[in-house]
């Protein structure tokens, strides 16, 4: 077995555990992990299937197939990130109507206490 094999076998099965990890100590929500678990495992069976990682190197036209590992690492990269940022996304939206709802629940209550002691004040 060559030394690029072991480290892509070593690489794959490192982040597997680490996102497992991750997911049991809930740091890291399911939602959030599947592309994570799925990716870690894709790369872990080309790294211990030395023929189809040559089989889709060839079909993809790469001349060395360790590499294809490198591709599906970035493409997986590049739709985690895409993900989180639709996700970052959608929070930033639900942060800003909170921030809006909170100012008018002030400006309301604020309202409110002014008619109160004005209340007290008159009879």
């Amino acid at each position: 077995m060559d030394i690029v094999k072991i480290l892509a076998i070593a690489g794959s099965a490192t982040l597997l555990f680490l996102v497992l990890e991750l997911i049991r100590r809930g740091r890291l929500k399911e939602r959030y992990s599947l592309l994570w678990l799925f990716s870690s495992v894709v790369l872990l069976i080309l790294s211990l299937s030395r023929s189809l990682l040559e089989f889709f190197s060839k079909l993809i036209g790469i001349y060395y197939p360790p590499s294809l590992l490198f591709l599906i690492a970035f493409i997986f990269l590049l739709l985690i990130t895409l993900h989180f940022s639709a996700v970052i996304s959608g929070l930033s939206d639900k942060n800003k109507r909170l921030a809006q709802e909170v100012a008018l629940l002030r400006h309301s209550l604020d309202e409110l206490s002014r008619r109160h002691g004005s209340a007290q004040d008159g009879p």
